[in-house]
């Protein structure tokens, strides 16, 4: 079954780093487009950004555009957010999916990403 398994947060300071990563089973990666989602507390789940299946191409909502890099290796059937100079309001679960994950309701752990200083 469709799988995905969200790692790499943690605590960090305000203006830090952070690289998330995200392994993917169950479905012929490379041939998906690939997109990462993020909830906060009390909030609806948001779009972060989204990367084309070759990695060639690449999209991401306007609050992180420039701060934050989408990449993936078809090879390990993995997808990267890179997250650089963090803002307390990035804090939040860090969810990867793909397009008939997110329609059909299936959803990995995500991973917690908390910005406080």
């Amino acid at each position: 079954q469709v799988q995905f398994v969200e790692f790499g947060g943690g605590l960090v300071q305000p203006g830090g780093s952070l690289r998330l990563s995200c392994v993917a089973s169950g479905f012929t990666f490379s041939d998906y487009a690939m997109m990462w989602y993020r909830q906060a507390p009390g909030r609806e789940r948001e779009w972060v950004g989204r990367i084309s299946p070759v990695g060639d191409l690449t999209t991401y909502e306007d609050s992180v555009r420039g701060r934050f890099t989408i990449s993936r290796d078809n090879r390990k059937a993995m997808t990267f957010l890179q997250m650089n100079d963090l803002k307390p309001e990035d804090t939040a679960v860090y969810y990867c999916n793909y397009p008939s994950g997110y329609y059909g309701g299936q959803w990995g752990q995500g991973t917690q990403v908390t910005v406080s200083s």
